[in-house]
């Protein structure tokens, strides 16, 4: 976390809030050194006094082998009563229907730096399935912690997401 900012609603937070935005799309954060979003999860459930609304925009992969500890922080933030809303965002062709071309491929992992080549048609199935397994079970504990979870395309935008959550 960054910044770290008490709620307000006058002019010259929303300006100073602009503003941080603006420099993160001017000056983009490092992506090598990778992200700590259940870290992160638990500072803010501590520094966040009262009830809020938490919003997450994330693809909920940081630590996808061990799916409890994500399922851990979420809960941590029910447990001192925010109201938690995750946005599950990916890439529809490539991360959930693994659409690659028939040939080999060097994937490079965006966090670590880490490259693997190898045909997609090798581990397509293998994939598709596990990936299938982890955002079935995320969706479930959600669920059973009363947090919302909507599966987002990365590829339609915002407007017509958060149109359809809040109808």
């Amino acid at each position: 976390i960054d910044l770290h900012t008490p709620a307000r609603s006058n002019s010259a937070h929303h300006r100073m809030l602009f503003h941080n935005l603006e420099e993160l799309v001017d000056n983009p954060p490092d992506l090598s050194k990778g992200t700590f979003a259940i870290d992160s999860l638990h500072e803010i459930a501590e520094a966040t006094h009262r009830r809020s609304l938490v919003i997450l925009f994330s693809d909920m992969l940081d630590n996808s082998e061990n799916l409890e500890a994500t399922i851990d922080a979420l809960q941590h933030l029910r447990h001192n009563k925010h109201e938690v809303v995750v946005f599950h965002v990916l890439d529809r062709s490539t991360e959930l229907d693994f659409d690659f071309e028939n040939r080999p491929t060097r994937f490079i992992d965006l966090e670590s730096g880490t490259e693997l080549k190898l045909h997609p048609a090798e581990v397509k199935d293998h994939y598709i399935s596990r990936m299938s397994e982890m955002r079935k079970e995320l969706e479930t504990r959600c669920g059973v912690h009363s947090i919302d979870f909507i599966d987002v395309d990365i590829n339609e935008g915002p407007i017509p997401v958060l149109a359809r959550y809040l109808i």
